[in-house]
């Protein structure tokens, strides 16, 4: 507790304070604008916090920008049925046809009031399980470091996207990059290809910048089409926060049967909020008493959905702090925020950082009241934001990528390396392949291949020592699990399909 009230007393100095307002003004901002998601503009953000001579400000607010993405992704999900960030998918399914109904503000009310019931719950979490995490995480040796990495890279590479096979060769792409410059044990040049601007490998930020800014950019101004120009009205505020008695009834329980499956869902390496949001919303169809409504703008779907949204980014925060490995793009972001800053995350990192830590998940209840004081009353200016030209916009993310990336490192031939990684991720959008995998690889890639010689040198060269001990086997054994299950269902339908003919075959024959 006392290490919880020295966080408070860190981010309620103004300097923090200002950056907690600015994180999480500027996340919900970016929520609302179609396809301009967190990881974008944390990415654009990196180059201009490398100057401050803390990195708890910058941290503090990358984490609003995060936490506010998650809220204000649900505005263009309910007034223009577009989705501002992948895991507002499943919010806009109901919410913009309760829009369409004349129930807009009720539908935004749920989402917003919903989102800090969560969050604030999460977040209580997260103070609880963190530390006990860390400790916990004290325990862990070389191998299982290893077997932790690939099951992180596997678990999202396997769960993210629509294809295996696409998934494992964005990671591979990351884990090349990963590669590149001088080995740290052997001192020889790795994919240099004979130039001396590799040597000090890939810059992340470069990589960061060039696949989310750039090539994002690029994929959003080739499809002018697919953000709608029409914006449901909102129709006049009635009842305490524009929710009637009835809406309330009907919202607290999905509110916190979505904060029960975000939570644990964002803690794991399942891609992030995508999978609880969905769960939460099938859940909440099939034990309704209003079935009936889902699919024209039932209440319950937009509450509970938006509530499992929100607690899923404090479960994120659980391994990115205590293991150092990120379980979404946003997260694998914020991690390469940490390195820059030259913080690790990890079991060490509540001993060597505690101030650090504690700053940043008391600036988690801190932006939660902010959001909601912002999400309410401002809606109609963000609305107004929906107005921005697109051409405007996009030119403008060019620009600060471009500015930022030559900041950071005064050669052109990195602006360069940058928008040639925007073109590959640009064609990586195009024909669907994920990006997380990339980033995964390229951070976790090189921590993996640290640990898997560490632990060879430690076990003099025998590779048992990766089934050796419980938790590493049981790490690997649900990485080959994790690249198993997508296949089940596929299996399980052609196992029915191939019994049907058998019967009717059968039938003829006799």
């Amino acid at each position: 507790m006392n290490v919880l009230l020295d966080g408070f007393a860190a981010v309620l100095t103004p300097e923090n304070l200002l950056f907690a307002i600015i994180g999480v003004t500027v996340g919900t901002l970016v929520g609302v604008l179609p396809g301009i998601g967190p990881a974008l503009t944390i990415a654009l953000l990196l180059p201009l916090t490398f100057n401050l001579d803390s990195p708890t400000g910058a941290l503090i607010m990358f984490a609003g920008i995060y936490a506010g993405a998650m809220y204000g992704g649900s505005t263009t999900s309910i007034l223009l049925n577009t989705p501002g960030e992948s895991a507002s998918v499943a919010t806009s399914i109901e919410g913009y046809q309760m829009a369409r109904r004349g129930r807009a503000r009720a539908a935004l009310a749920t989402a917003a009031i919903g989102s800090f019931v969560a969050g604030t719950i999460s977040t209580v979490l997260l103070s609880l399980l963190a530390a006990p995490m860390a400790r916990f995480a004290v325990m862990f040796r070389a191998a299982d470091y290893f077997a932790l990495a690939v099951l992180a890279m596997v678990a999202v590479t396997a769960l993210v996207g629509r294809s295996m096979v696409r998934g494992l060769l964005s990671l591979t792409l990351g884990l090349f990059l990963g590669l590149v410059g001088i080995d740290s044990l052997t001192g020889q040049a790795r994919f240099t290809f004979g130039s001396v601007n590799l040597l000090d490998g890939v810059n992340i930020v470069v990589v960061i910048v060039g696949l989310f800014a750039i090539g994002e950019t690029l994929y959003l101004a080739s499809r002018p089409h697919d953000v709608p120009s029409t914006v449901a009205p909102l129709e006049p505020a009635r009842g305490f926060a524009w929710l009637t008695r009835d809406d309330w009834r009907r919202s607290w329980r999905p509110w916190l049967r979505g904060t029960a499956l975000g939570f644990p869902f964002g803690a794991l390496p399942s891609g992030g909020a995508e999978l609880p949001t969905f769960l939460s919303y099938t859940y909440e169809a099939k034990r309704s008493k209003h079935r009936d409504e889902f699919g024209s703008g039932a209440i319950e779907g937009v509450a509970g959905p938006e509530a499992a949204n929100n607690a899923s980014f404090s479960g994120v925060l659980v391994p990115l702090l205590t293991l150092g490995i990120p379980t979404s793009a946003t997260a694998a972001v914020m991690l390469a925020a940490f390195q820059i800053f030259n913080v690790q995350p990890g079991p060490d990192l509540f001993d060597e950082g505690g101030t650090l830590v504690w700053a940043l998940i008391a600036s988690l209840y801190l932006g939660n009241v902010l959001l909601l004081l912002l999400n309410l009353p401002l809606i109609r200016l963000w609305v107004k934001v929906l107005q921005i030209p697109r051409p405007v916009l996009y030119s403008a993310i060019l620009v600060f990528a471009t500015l930022g990336v030559y900041a950071v490192s005064g050669s052109v031939f990195q602006v360069l390396l940058a928008y040639a990684i925007g073109v590959i991720g640009f064609f990586m959008r195009r024909y669907d392949f994920p990006i997380a995998p990339v980033i995964l690889g390229l951070i976790l890639g090189p921590m993996m291949e640290e640990q898997f010689r560490r632990a060879l040198s430690l076990a003099n060269g025998d590779f048992g020592v990766f089934v050796s001990r419980p938790l590493t086997v049981v790490l690997l054994s649900l990485a080959v699990l994790a690249l198993v299950v997508p296949y089940v269902p596929r299996l399980l339908a052609r196992g029915k399909a191939d019994r049907v003919p058998a019967k009717v075959a059968l039938g003829e024959d006799d």
